[in-house]
């Protein structure tokens, strides 16, 4: 190589500039304090929401009364609707779906859509279930379960009233809770002659007294308009019971 190429050549090393120098790649600082605070804003907030979410959907199945029902009823499956409703510290206080109170008699009236308190259950005592033979003409198609009726005796026009029954309309039994009517037919094998069985609650000592007072008469159901007019089972029971002698 000669003088003047080596020259050359150091001339155009020497114009190279020299390049940036490396910078040091400096780590993430995942404890920067702005940083967590964020990260636990963020927690707190989630945690706030899932207990406000969790605290509104904390409801327990209960009991609900499907309708109207008169003091002295026995429950029936059908009597009962389950709802999820949100008691709180009251829970305790209502039946719980787990519970089976088909079979216990109502203490006081319950409306439509109440919910069940333990407190409104009592036991069966010293009543019976009388069936009632009605003509299906002389019970409201509207009659049900839980209603209270007045019953009337009504002597046959054919025969007329006599001194055992005392008139030709006696009041056999007031203010009493139908338990079942079955006997309904469907179609054209219902008709206004069929007998139907009207179910009721009376104390076991009046029977007696209750048949003597029908005395083999026709019968006539009436449905209340409000199954308030009786306050507890038994009073319901002996109301009705009071009725059943013969008048006039």
């Amino acid at each position: 190589m000669s003088v003047p190429t080596a020259a050359a050549a150091a001339v155009r090393t020497d114009a190279v500039p020299a390049g940036p120098a490396p910078r040091r790649v400096r780590p993430p600082r995942w404890l920067d304090l702005r940083l967590v605070l964020g990260v636990l804003l963020v927690l707190g907030s989630v945690l706030i929401g899932a207990r406000v979410v969790s605290a509104a959907d904390a409801t327990v199945p209960v009991w609900s009364a499907a309708g109207d029902l008169a003091a002295g009823t026995v429950l029936a499956e059908d009597d009962l609707v389950a709802v999820s409703v949100r008691l709180d510290d009251a829970a305790g206080s209502y039946l719980a779906t787990s519970t089976r109170p088909g079979g216990r008699v109502l203490a006081r009236t319950v409306r439509a859509g109440e919910l069940l308190p333990r407190s409104v259950l009592e036991e069966a005592t010293g009543g019976v279930q009388l069936a009632l033979p009605v003509q299906a003409g002389y019970v409201p198609p509207s009659l049900a379960h839980g209603q209270l009726i007045d019953v009337y005796a009504v002597a046959d026009p054919a025969v007329g009233a006599d001194a055992a029954t005392g008139g030709d309309v006696d009041l056999v039994l007031s203010a009493v809770p139908v338990q079942a009517v079955t006997g309904r037919g469907e179609g054209v094998l219902s008709t206004s002659s069929t007998t139907l069985q009207v179910v009721v609650a009376v104390q076991a000592e009046e029977v007696p007294r209750v048949l003597a007072a029908i005395g083999g008469r026709g019968l006539v159901v009436v449905v209340r308009g409000s199954v308030d007019s009786a306050t507890t089972a038994p009073e319901a029971a002996a109301q009705g019971a009071a009725t059943a002698g013969p008048t006039g």
